[in-house]
């Protein structure tokens, strides 16, 4: 009797000692965040209705806790939780006490899709964004003049980014805006979405970044079918190194207050002095033209080798290369192109 006395004894101590293991396991493991120090913030959205017990599934799906049973576990220990639906800043490197307080802090608040267009200027989202509200006119043009406030992992050009910020539709908070942020975002973007990835191929190439990036917001005037900006970059970069004037007429758009004033675009193609008249004068404009997507980046660092000197549009804007000036002639007599 006192033998099975002893081993019951025995197995109630085990049982407290392992029990005793388990409740410190699984506190360490409500302590330990899933990522190291440092890891970057994220946006995590609590949805309307969403109970603790499905937060769980929902954090360890996104990798931003180990276990869903050990928040739950962590909740029951906790008592009450009241997360607010919305979008919330987590990152990996926080503890499930310090999530579980950022989800009952107020959500970020409710951003507006805001939209720039390809191959816009940088007075024509500086309009947009007045015509919105959201800065008075002429604080974009301003702010994108003074290159040394931004940061990018290539080095900016100087007096203004021009080319530089990429068109994108991007959130915007009305009465919270800044634009010196919406303009390191669009560097950001223009870094994450086409230098990054041709980083390497820019240092072999014999164009400058800058270069290419002047090209490239011709492209996305000249040609309005991506496929083809290659076709059309082998052709204006053979006329740049054998010292030919470019003859983009839409370079002589680039300073005209409305892009599509016939009349005033007229006389600026007549000005042998305006510097952005490629008709009359070689090489580069001065400057980029306008925000090019990645596609007329691409085209302009790897162009395509063609034996075309010329092309055109046709009234449907097909695009039509020619090999010489008698043959660019009798396409434009065909098409009606003058």
């Amino acid at each position: 009797m006192k033998r099975l006395l002893w081993v019951l004894f025995g197995v109630v101590i085990l049982g407290v000692v392992a029990a005793g293991g388990a409740w410190v396991w699984v506190q360490r493991e409500v302590q330990r965040a899933a990522a190291p120090p440092g890891a970057p913030t994220v946006e995590f959205v609590v949805s309307k209705g969403t109970t603790g017990r499905g937060l769980g599934r929902q954090l360890a799906s996104a990798k931003l806790i180990h276990d869903g049973r050990i928040w739950r576990w962590f909740l029951f220990r906790r008592g009450a939780f009241a997360p607010k639906a919305g979008r919330h800043l987590v990152s990996p490197s926080m503890t499930m006490a310090e999530i579980a307080t950022a989800l009952e802090s107020p959500p970020l608040p409710e951003d507006k899709p805001f939209v720039i267009v390809e191959g816009w200027r940088l007075r024509d989202t500086d309009a947009a964004l007045a015509a919105a509200g959201f800065i008075t006119s002429g604080a974009y043009v301003e702010a994108a003049s003074h290159p040394e406030r931004y940061k990018a992992p290539f080095q900016l050009p100087q007096g203004t980014l021009e080319g530089y910020l990429y068109p994108e539709t991007y959130g915007v908070v009305p009465g919270a805006f800044n634009v010196e942020e919406l303009i390191q975002r669009q560097l950001d973007t223009f870094a994450e979405r086409f230098y990054l990835p041709h980083r390497e191929a820019l240092s072999r190439g014999k164009r400058t970044l800058h270069e290419v990036v002047v090209m490239a917001s011709m492209l996305e005037r000249e040609e309005p079918v991506p496929a083809q900006r290659a076709i059309v970059s082998g052709i204006l970069w053979k006329r740049i190194d054998k010292g030919f004037p470019l003859g983009v007429d839409a370079t002589s758009r680039y300073s005209l207050s409305e892009w599509n004033d016939r009349k005033a675009f007229l006389q600026r193609l007549r000005d042998t002095t305006d510097p952005w008249n490629t008709r009359h004068r070689k090489g580069l404009p001065p400057g980029a033209i306008g925000s090019p997507t990645v596609e007329s980046l691409q085209a302009a660092l790897a162009p395509q080798t063609n034996e075309y000197w010329y092309y055109l549009h046709d009234s449907e804007r097909r695009l039509h290369p020619s090999r010489n000036a008698e043959e660019h002639e009798a396409l434009r007599r065909k098409y009606n192109v003058y």
